[in-house]
């Protein structure tokens, strides 16, 4: 994900129509261990604008992190192997050119671990698409929503061969950072309505059917994030009563936040919290 900048209103109305690596084979402790192997764009990385410049504002307090964190509970010797790359869109992924891996690019490195460690591997969560609209004017929506629908399946297709067929590969809906033009006046309420309808929905129910054609579960982080509910009115501490989205999206993220660390669309340590709820409750761990 990136920083929101511009103005989205015409883009909207089209929508309409590297890592932690663990021992490695033949060690002496690999037998002990199950992997969780986290692969994605800035969200899976745990970016957030506190993170340390220097390593693309990766933290240790993202969703994967805490995904398990909650899945150590039942299996205690999981190891995370953590390949987020910030900025990743779905083509880099399979071409690389943002991060650097031992094996090339993020998906390279995936599917080199997932076949070397095919036995051992508990589950995969990936997210990835919201980087391939490079910018928020009509003529790129085209553009990457085809991307979208040209990666994402060889990207699924790729690493379910790599992890075999029993392997959960988990994918993820995004919520809509959006929703922060609510407190722009009536027409930033205009735009924080009609980014829901007219741009984050369609590219969720996009990003839900590519990962149903291949058999892979999604984290409703959308619905966790209460994304399209602007009924359900909440008190927003230091604002006010507002729609529970808009609540969420301030609470769970740094898009509100001021500067220097807002306007931000990352997740903060409790909405990563929320993201690894929804994968833990897909897991059904």
């Amino acid at each position: 994900m990136r920083r929101i900048w511009a103005p989205l209103a015409s883009c909207m109305l089209i929508l309409v129509t590297a890592g932690t690596v663990v021992a490695a084979p033949g060690s002496s402790t690999e037998h002990a261990k199950r992997y969780y192997v986290s692969v994605g764009d800035s969200l899976a990385a745990g970016v957030q604008p506190i993170g340390d410049a220097d390593d693309l504002y990766r933290t240790d307090d993202g969703y994967a992190e805490q995904l398990l964190a909650i899945a150590r509970v039942d299996s205690p010797k999981l190891s995370l192997v953590k390949l987020g790359c910030p900025g990743e869109t779905t083509s880099t992924m399979i071409d690389g050119g943002i991060c650097s891996y031992p094996h090339g690019s993020q998906l390279d490195e995936a599917l080199a671990f997932l076949w070397a460690h095919r036995a051992l591997v508990a589950f995969v969560t990936i997210d990835i698409g919201a980087n391939d609209f490079p910018c928020q004017e009509p003529a790129c929506v085209p553009a990457g929503v085809a991307s979208i629908q040209s990666n994402l399946p060889r990207i699924l297709a790729a690493l379910r061969e790599a992890a075999g067929p029993d392997v959960p590969i988990v994918g993820m809906t995004i919520y809509n950072p959006f929703l922060a033009a609510w407190f722009q006046g009536p027409e930033g309420q205009a735009l924080a309505q009609l980014s829901a309808v007219a741009f984050m929905a369609p590219l969720n129910a996009l990003l839900r059917g590519i990962y149903a054609a291949a058999g892979d579960p999604v984290a409703d982080v959308e619905g966790v994030f209460s994304s399209n509910d602007f009924a359900t009115l909440v008190e927003l501490p230091g604002i006010g009563s507002v729609p529970i989205n808009v609540a969420q999206i301030c609470t769970w993220t740094w898009v509100c936040s001021p500067p220097p660390l807002g306007p931000d669309n990352h997740a903060n340590a409790a909405g990563y919290g929320a993201i690894a709820g929804a994968f833990a409750a897909k897991l059904g761990l």
